[in-house]
């Protein structure tokens, strides 16, 4: 049975196109002040004043569900939800996936990256690069009359395939008028299970691939998602509109290579 979801107007679709390009913009902002040294207050800090400064737009995750940041910064051994602290700097060996989500016109958009630094670990790096074309993986099931469990299985058949794990307490979704919306993503599942995916929908695709085991545990701050064997953690997100001919990235960054198996 598919769940409530709201399928989108062609004119609801082209406002979140636009909300998503402006998210390009803040990644491609932040691509030139992620460096050692920096903190993740900082970085929220100013990508707060980026978003409503010059790009007239609101910062989607401040304030919701009592959110008080607008990005979440995960280093390292954090699954998802970190929360911005000026306590620690960046450090040359992390890696950082950053969170965010932007408001514009009465729609949001959701995207992450995990970004590598300068003297992070080869083991590190290629986590990350799985981490990557897992939620590739994923994207590229995304098709009318294809089933969500398509999604997952794609995606947990290759992480597992490269011997990592995907963390199954947290899942993509419905985006649009509002963050969380149906339906569900699971990124884990049996082949022709869950909906049938249709034209209109909206939702995102965001798998946590860890190094070790796919258990996680949130901190006493409510938020912060760590792993509970202390090994890293790597995710992408973007969001992404289901057409009549297949899907469109709406929050493609410039950099990226789509599929890149496909090269």
């Amino acid at each position: 049975m598919r769940p409530e979801v709201t399928l989108k107007t062609d004119y609801e679709i082209r406002l979140m196109r636009e909300s998503g390009a402006l998210l390009v913009e803040v990644f491609a902002m932040l691509d030139e002040r992620v460096k050692p040294g920096i903190t993740t207050l900082e970085l929220d800090k100013i990508t707060e004043q980026f978003i409503r400064h010059e790009l007239k737009a609101a910062p989607a995750s401040l304030g919701a569900y009592g959110y008080p940041f607008s990005i979440n910064a995960s280093p390292n051994h954090v699954a998802c939800h970190g929360m911005p602290t000026e306590e620690v700097a960046i450090q040359p060996t992390d890696i950082l996936n950053i969170d965010i989500t932007l408001e514009k016109n009465g729609f949001i958009v959701d995207s992450n990256k995990t970004y590598i630094l300068p003297e992070a670990s080869s083991e590190a790096q290629r986590l990350v690069m799985v981490a990557n074309q897992a939620m590739w993986k994923g994207i590229e099931q995304v098709v009318p009359g294809a089933h969500s469990g398509d999604i997952g299985f794609a995606i947990s058949e290759f992480v597992e395939s490269q011997g990592y794990s995907v963390v199954r307490e947290f899942c993509g979704h419905g985006i649009g008028r509002v963050m969380h919306e149906a339906p569900q993503i699971l990124h884990f599942g049996l082949p022709k299970t869950g909906f049938i995916i249709e034209p209109g929908m909206t939702f995102t695709v965001e798998p946590v691939i860890n190094q070790g085991s796919n258990r996680v545990v949130t901190l006493k701050d409510g938020w912060t998602v760590v792993t509970c064997d202390n090994q890293l953690s790597a995710q992408f997100e973007h969001t992404l509109a289901v057409t009549k001919e297949g899907v469109e990235i709406l929050t493609l960054r410039q950099d990226e290579t789509p599929f890149p198996w496909r090269k």
